[in-house]
């Protein structure tokens, strides 16, 4: 992996634990690494414009939804 950090997730599993409920473990975390995301993001350059005018309107969003459950 060119200029990033290898990260390896390790999910103890209990005796006797569901292999399901295992697998939903690693799949919250694997989530929270944000990857996908990344990867993702890396397929087509952003300029730096466009994505402070998408954090700008992604605030806005997320503050007319507590403005609307305020009043």
């Amino acid at each position: 992996m060119k200029g990033g950090v290898l990260l390896m997730l390790i999910i103890p599993i209990k005796d006797g634990e569901n292999i399901d409920r295992a697998l939903k473990r690693y799949k919250r975390k694997f989530d929270k690494t944000g990857t996908v995301r990344q990867l993702r993001a890396r397929q087509a350059f952003t300029k730096p414009s466009v994505v402070r005018r998408a954090q700008i309107q992604k605030a806005q969003y997320i503050q007319g939804l507590r403005d609307a459950m305020e009043g």
